[in-house]
């Protein structure tokens, strides 16, 4: 495997925990790296992106192109050229 630049998409409100940057590049060979290398880059994301115990925040989702890092069949998929990774913050209520 590569390492390759993968820009990373972030939800305006984390903007301020990435130098204020909605978009950032990280490098990393891997989906499950990317997300590492992100957290890594900017640690005030974690507290945002993961309850106190480890877990994925039940309204938060990470895309690896447009699709659901959860319906992978690994999270150990190679990065190419062109892939893209992107948070969202899910809204709900009624």
């Amino acid at each position: 495997m590569a390492v390759v630049s993968v820009p990373f998409t972030l939800p305006g409100l984390l903007a301020t925990c990435a130098d204020g940057r909605k978009v950032v590049n990280v490098e990393a060979e891997t989906v499950a790296g990317a997300i590492d290398a992100l957290l890594i880059a900017y640690p005030l994301l974690k507290v945002h992106l993961y309850e106190e115990g480890g877990r994925l925040r039940p309204h938060v989702m990470f895309l690896y192109n447009d699709q659901s890092v959860k319906w992978l069949p690994s999270l150990n998929i190679a990065l190419r050229e062109g892939d893209r990774m992107t948070v969202l913050q899910l809204v709900s209520g009624g």
